[in-house]
């Protein structure tokens, strides 16, 4: 199968070292989630996001065709979903076209705590 940068891939996890995780995306492909691909946040144990044997959708960030392996991340799936999630969140508070000043925010503010507070309790 031809990967490129940007694919979005499943592929099941093989092998867990404290510097990544290692996945088998193919019978002749491999890949490597670093940890710093893991999460946003900190990742003190790898084992706690993934386990050898899972199958695990990742974004493809890199790839070598010589040595047919990947560069992956999991992250960048996340942050995908958040930054649609997000942009959702700005159209649905978006301020009526015209003038907009500090009145027009005084205006929308008790609306937008109301679908903030919604969103969160969902």
């Amino acid at each position: 199968m031809g990967y490129q940068a940007g694919d979005i891939v499943e592929g099941k996890v093989t092998g867990i070292q404290p510097y990544g995780a290692f996945v088998a995306l193919d019978e002749h492909t491999s890949g490597l989630i670093h940890i710093s691909e893991i999460s946003d946040g900190y990742v003190r144990d790898i084992s706690r996001y993934v386990k050898v044997g899972d199958t695990v959708r990742v974004k493809i960030i890199d790839f070598d065709v010589q040595a047919n392996q990947a560069r992956l991340s999991l992250k960048a799936l996340h942050r995908t979903r958040a930054n649609a999630q997000l942009r959702s969140r700005r159209q649905k508070a978006s301020l009526p076209s015209g003038k907009i000043g500090f009145s027009s925010v005084a205006e929308h503010m008790e609306q937008w705590i109301a679908e903030a507070e919604k969103e969160m309790s969902e």
